[in-house]
């Protein structure tokens, strides 16, 4: 069974508290409580009733409720609470852990102080803002900054960006993969779907009976701690606190097991429901006919046995791969060797490390054809920001270093701030004789919604846009997604048209893979970039292709997997 009671119950209770973090209707808020209630205290499990009017009969659950629950039985996931958790930041959902923080708490402190992070509570305490604020007395302001500093932020302790845990997990696997008899070692789970941040190691090896891999497992130089260890498996916590789990897998069962331990849990659970519906069972272990296994050696023969193409990894996360596998419809991803060019780079010349001559060198033992040099404009503090006497001067540096060049093309352009009020940090009149123009917000992070987003549109609306850099402005583990509406954002990039980037850098990884599958399905290009800042960092390309894949990009889904002479044309486009 995929969803039991509680996990209803905790959805009804969610969207009941979100939807009063946004002040919506009493009613409504009190209905999905009462509803969570209900569902929590039923002695039967609703998955169980085969029947959806039987939702419906009981107490307190009408018609809207019953086919909410015939989703996420159905599903596994509900329409409504994704739509909330997008519009609710996940800061300030967290918020909602601490004590004496309940929504009208959480949504007073959001409209009124513009808390929208535990960073943001923290200052806001420190500074005694909160004094000004009916119902934060000075016991729950003890209390709270108490609890700041003892309890844990949610995930904290367990949820690492891609970019960090792949510092402890390659290693890792290196390490396993060099234990005699040790045949095959994958890495499973959020890691192996390149989740932008990933809350533990699922690791897999194929190794004989005589082979126990835990006595080499227990030597581990970065291992913390070692507990539950078996015969076939094995946890523990590695010193930076990140949760391992080690099995062994028979190679007869590796691919089960791998698809299994890839997840997501949504997913699977619409992998199995499959299975069911064609008399068979899928577990671990393989795909079974009664007793027979009948697939599990491998993913693809596991997928071809249901009649489903193979799904990549990074597209796992059942939204309409599973259909699409069935149609012979799934998008062939876009690789890091379809990549032509780069069209955000820094050199020394703003706060990048190196200079265009080596910035150029990099670019081709990157195999690129093209780059855009996108030193920062001068304004918001950058010490060595570009003004218009300096850009020129740098253009006709860049047209000098192209003379030289016989297998890459600089282009010539600057990566502008978006001011508070929607203008930008230089004019029309410089922006003109730019090659590319990428815009970003660099400060004011903290506008409400309807402000920030209107900012952005407006800046969309400058004649001499290219692209939109990290449109939400995150920075995973540190600064949340300001409050945009993506959305409209979206739709007024593919009206104008402009491109929005896909942010390689390892802790931005901006736009989000959700975001990236709706650009991709408005039209939108999209334009992969390394925001390097120094000659290493191009290879933040490969970060930007694998979430774009998460998000189902194309190779003609992509700017900058056009030849020159094709870029050039979109480019201009772009000039209103």
């Amino acid at each position: 069974m995929g969803i039991h009671n509680a996990d209803i119950a905790e959805a009804f209770a969610e969207i009941g508290d979100l939807l009063a973090i946004q002040g919506d209707n009493p009613f409504r808020i009190r209905a999905y409580r009462r509803a969570s209630q209900i569902v929590r205290s039923l002695p039967r499990e609703l998955a169980e009733m085969h029947d959806a009017s039987e939702y419906e009969a009981l107490p307190g659950i009408g018609a809207d409720l019953a086919a909410k629950i015939a989703e996420l039985v159905r599903t596994g996931h509900l329409d409504t609470l994704d739509a909330l958790r997008r519009k609710v930041p996940s800061g300030v959902r967290e918020l909602l852990s601490l004590p004496g923080m309940g929504p009208v708490r959480v949504r007073a402190l959001a409209n009124k102080l513009h808390v929208r992070s535990r960073a943001d509570l923290e200052r806001a305490v420190a500074s005694g803002r909160l004094e000004k604020l009916r119902g934060f007395g000075p016991a729950l302001q003890s209390g709270l900054q108490t609890a700041l500093a003892v309890q844990p932020a949610a995930g904290s302790a367990k949820r690492l960006p891609l970019f960090v845990a792949a510092q402890y997990a390659e290693p890792l696997r290196r390490y396993l993969q060099s234990i005699p008899g040790v045949a095959r070692v994958e890495i499973a789970g959020s890691y192996r779907r390149r989740r932008d941040t990933v809350g533990d190691l699922d690791v897999l090896l194929c190794a004989p009976p005589d082979v126990n891999p835990f006595d080499a497992l227990g030597r581990y130089p970065d291992l913390g701690t070692l507990s539950a260890a078996g015969t076939t498996k094995a946890s523990g916590v590695l010193r930076n606190g990140l949760q391992i789990d080690v099995r062994v897998v028979p190679p007869e069962s590796f691919g089960s097991a791998l698809h299994y331990f890839t997840g997501s849990r949504d997913h699977a659970i619409r992998m199995r429901r499959r299975a069911q519906e064609r008399g068979l069972k899928l577990n671990e272990y393989g795909l079974f006919r009664g007793t027979a296994r009948i697939a599990g050696e491998t993913e693809e023969d596991l997928y071809r046995r249901l009649g489903l193409a193979w799904i990549a990894p990074e597209l796992r996360e059942d939204r309409g791969e599973i259909e699409a596998a069935e149609k012979g419809t799934l998008p062939p991803l876009i690789e890091r060797a379809d990549l032509k060019g780069d069209l955000h780079v820094h050199t020394d010349a703003s706060d990048g490390h190196d200079s265009l001559e080596k910035m150029a060198a990099a670019a081709r033992e990157q195999k690129l054809a093209y780059i855009a040099i996108t030193d920062h404009a001068k304004h918001l503090g950058i010490v060595h920001g570009l003004d218009a006497a300096r850009l020129e001067r740098q253009a006709a540096a860049i047209d000098a270093l192209n003379e030289k060049l016989r297998d890459l093309v600089i282009l010539k352009g600057a990566e502008v701030d978006i001011l508070e009020d929607g203008r930008l940090a230089l004019p029309d009149s410089v922006l003109a004789r730019l090659d590319v123009v990428v815009i970003a917000i660099h400060g004011h992070f903290d506008l409400s919604e309807a402000k920030q987003t209107a900012r952005v549109l407006r800046a969309l609306e400058r004649p001499h846009v290219s692209i939109l850099a990290h449109p939400s402005g995150r920075l995973l583990g540190e600064r949340e997604p300001c409050a945009l509406d993506l959305e409209r954002v979206l739709e007024a990039a593919r009206d104008r048209p402009c491109y929005l980037e896909v942010n390689g850098q390892p802790a931005r990884l901006d736009l989000d893979d959700v975001h990236v599958k709706a650009a991709r399905d408005r039209g939108v290009l999209l334009s992969i970039a390394s925001d390097a800042h120094s000659a290493d960092q191009l290879a933040n390309l490969e970060g930007g292709v694998r979430q774009a894949r998460r998000g189902w990009a194309r190779k003609e889904d992509v700017l900058n997997a056009c030849p020159l002479g094709e870029l050039r044309k979109l480019l201009r486009r772009t000039r209103l």
